[in-house]
């Protein structure tokens, strides 16, 4: 290393050392792609002076990766025998499946960096490395030395490169080559380029006939379509970049199963369908044959934007709409506010329905206060022994200007029939309520329901928080503002990243539930990832019975007191080490950061 590159060095450590400790980095001594990786690893609490990747256990290796990979893997290996390199191979979370090195010294210590098959080198388990920050970014990444997040890799050079599916598209692992720093070349992410593109052609070879004649189609109509196109089977769905310009994930659902049933029926005219962005679009799907004409490789879907002829080709993005107390901007919970205040300003009434404490009476208030902030809201449980009489009443003695009726499944016949009667009588008032029913999504075909429904022209679907989890960064700090902890308890982004993990079941409701729990431990302050319930640290594969349960948190709650230490938190367990990283993985249990 000349005098020049080794005075770049000790400005690239001494800038990484301010960004640890919270100093300014000075302009130009860094490259933008590793302050930006260093961030995220910050983000992600990664700890800067040790390593411990998270282990996931031997991985299963009769993939398509490992089969297209392995001859180009071979090949090249051959040619590092002896030499201080190492060929890697990982799948597309940054897990190792195989580790070629030709040096005794490096291959010792990558497996004293855990460099090894089983071990996770993604950005979050041991921050920014040619593998996690590779696929992290999508592109061809190369980190020198001190450009490494955690100071046990300085002594490294490595270059990592996405591999993505040479028919889907979809990424399916990364190649990295890593050797010495002091032996580094300029030709090192050449090679690893080379050795990707090497890998992704043998895919394509290894690609069943299925998949490859519906490749040719969908390249076919590609060429001659200029607007939305998607191909589809079973296992692949392809898209042009007009279909991912487009569509938001909720149209794209909407359109494969319009032509997932269009294929399995054998329809073949052109269909007009209303997407739930609002979007009008003409489809025309086609089957694709397979090897013989009676089998199916797949569809192919072209799609027109009919609004595109009258107006714009690209639809207007969907702005947020203030709601009092009600807080999310996930298209999918925009798009829920803008159908209810639709209905509202067309002077429908309006049935919300959803999941239990998804936020139905949120929005229905929040839609009143937006419109009639001074005007009466009334709410009523719906219940089989309810006095509907008494309501009508109550609305002739004090005018009600918008009337939330909750729980409508809980309605048996007669009890929905006299709601019904009285409902009617109120539209024929001249000063009629808007009204709002919530329902559970299985309500709405319940035959005792059927003639009391007919008087709410429009159902407005409320999504479950599962899907829209984006928006716990808006929700949380308002639930914390409503248990009254605003401004002084805050929640940190690795706690964060793990509630966006979880299921949520109980949706909204339940978060009320856990910060409440949360904030009786921590009242002040930041919430980190051990003041979550140990069900946060955990990604369930499958329903644990008590037994497990109680395992999975008694793991979670030693690795806390362990700081971290899966060695100490075994010792502490009576377990050996080998038991708790199996445990571990088999619980998918995230240890907390030391």
């Amino acid at each position: 290393m000349d005098e020049m590159a080794l005075v770049a060095d000790d400005e690239l450590a001494r800038s990484r050392v301010r960004f640890l400790t919270a100093e300014t980095v000075p302009a130009d001594t860094v490259r933008p792609t590793i302050l930006a990786s260093w961030r995220r690893s910050r983000e992600f609490q990664v700890e800067a002076d040790r390593i411990d990747p998270l282990y996931l256990g031997d991985q299963n290796l009769d993939i398509p990766l490992m089969r297209g990979a392995e001859p180009v893997l071979h090949k090249l290996g051959e040619q590092f025998e002896g030499q201080p390199i190492s060929l890697i191979l990982t799948d597309p979370g940054g897990v190792v499946l195989t580790q070629r090195t030709g040096d005794a010294d490096l291959a010792r210590h990558l497996e004293r960096v855990e460099l090894v098959p089983g071990f996770s080198y993604g950005e979050q388990s041991v921050g920014t490395n040619g593998i996690g920050t590779a696929l992290e970014d999508g592109r061809a990444t190369t980190v020198f030395g001190h450009e490494h997040y955690a100071e046990h890799l300085e002594n490294l050079a490595c270059a990592g490169v996405p591999i993505h599916h040479p028919i889907s598209g979809k990424k399916v692992g990364a190649v990295d080559l890593t050797c010495w720093y002091k032996d580094a070349g300029g030709l090192l992410v050449a090679l690893a380029r080379s050795t990707a593109e090497q890998i992704r052609q043998a895919l394509l070879r290894h690609s069943d006939l299925r998949e490859m004649m519906l490749f040719q189609a969908y390249l076919q109509t590609c060429r001659r379509w200029t607007g939305i196109v998607l191909a589809f089977n079973e296992d692949i769905v392809m898209m042009n970049d007009r279909a991912r310009q487009l569509l938001d994930p909720a149209d794209q659902s909407v359109l494969l199963g319009h032509a997932t049933e269009a294929v399995a029926e054998g329809r073949r005219t052109p269909a007009t369908l209303s997407l739930s962005s609002g979007l009008r679009v003409r489809v025309f799907c086609r089957r694709v044959a397979g090897r013989r004409e009676s089998e199916t490789a797949g569809g192919v879907l072209s799609v027109k934007l009919i609004e595109a002829e009258e107006t714009l080709a690209v639809p207007t993005p969907m702005l947020p709409m203030y709601l009092p107390g009600v807080v999310g901007s996930a298209p999918l919970w925009l798009r829920c506010g803008h159908e209810l205040d639709s209905g509202h300003q067309r002077g429908e009434w309006v049935a919300l329905e959803g999941e239990p404490g998804t936020g139905k009476l949120t929005l229905a208030k929040g839609l009143h206060q937006r419109h009639h902030p001074a005007a009466r809201l009334l709410t009523v449980d719906a219940t089989p022994a309810a006095d509907w009489d008494a309501l009508r009443r109550e609305h002739a003695e004090a005018p009600v200007r918008t009337l939330v009726i909750r729980h409508a499944e809980r309605l048996t016949r007669p009890a929905a029939d006299a709601l019904t009667a009285v409902l009617r009588q109120l539209r024929e008032a001249p000063d009629a309520p808007w009204v709002v029913v919530t329902l559970v999504p299985e309500a709405e075909t319940e035959p005792a329901l059927a003639e009391l429904l007919k008087s709410f022209p429009r159902t407005v679907r409320v999504p479950p928080l599962r899907h829209h989890v984006e928006d716990l960064a808006e929700l949380v700090p308002l639930v914390l503002s409503k248990l009254g902890y605003g401004g002084r308890l805050t929640c940190s982004a690795a706690a964060l990243h793990l509630l966006m993990r979880a299921e949520w079941p109980g949706n909204t409701g339940q978060l009320h539930q856990v910060l409440r729990k949360v904030a009786q431990r921590r009242r002040a302050g930041t919430i980190r990832p051990g003041d979550l319930p140990a069900e946060f640290h955990a990604v369930t594969r499958r329903p644990l019975n008590r037994f497990e349960s109680i395992e999975r948190d008694a793991i979670v709650r030693c690795l806390e007191d362990a700081d971290g230490n899966k060695v100490r938190a075994a010792k502490l367990l009576g377990i050996s080490r080998a038991t708790i990283y199996r445990k571990i993985h088999e619980y998918g249990i995230v240890p907390p950061a030391r």
